[in-house]
């Protein structure tokens, strides 16, 4: 187990790692931050259901019912990491000119995506329930909260910040 964590941190790393880009190369940069981001996501869904499938001891009862269950829960999770993709991309894109209404409309559609990640968890919790006793139920959220916090840090490192005043951007 420990040797599959080191290889995630591994993947996500390279995924992330830039190389220093010249300022005439603006396009560039921003299609590469693109790449990254899928890269990213890639990867991040291909080993979400290996970690919690390393995480979450099932029995064979549960298992019949649990991975179903977590295939149909992934694609719905997968659509509004999808618009939430998209909303970073255009954020990325639009961030050299980015204006007040832009950057407004961009948060308000970064925080709608947010509410419908977590409304579709909530969603679920009762049909994950059914499936898993109480204590396995709560691991699982907490093996999902865990997979998001790494996904959410490496974007967050990789995401420049808007400066307030409008000077120069922060945080790069």
């Amino acid at each position: 187990m420990s040797m599959f964590r080191f290889t995630i941190a591994t993947v996500l790393l390279l995924a992330l790692s830039t190389p220093a880009a010249s300022a005439e190369s603006e396009a560039v940069e921003g299609a590469a931050a693109d790449a990254q981001l899928d890269v990213l996501v890639g990867a991040i869904r291909s080993d979400r259901k290996a970690f919690v499938a390393l995480n979450l001891p099932l029995t064979d009862e549960e298992a019949a019912r649990f991975w179903p269950l977590y295939e149909r829960y992934q694609k719905e999770a997968a659509a509004v990491g999808d618009r939430q993709v998209a909303i970073i991309e255009d954020y990325i894109a639009s961030f050299s000119g980015l204006s007040d209404e832009k950057a407004r409309q961009i948060l308000d559609g970064y925080l709608a995506t947010e509410a419908e990640r977590l409304e579709v968890r909530r969603s679920y919790v009762g049909q994950f329930a059914d499936v898993l006793p109480g204590r396995k139920l709560a691991a699982f959220y907490q093996l999902e909260n865990k997979i998001d916090a790494v996904l959410r840090y490496e974007l967050a490192a990789t995401i420049p910040v808007i400066e307030a005043d409008g000077g120069a951007p922060a945080g790069q």
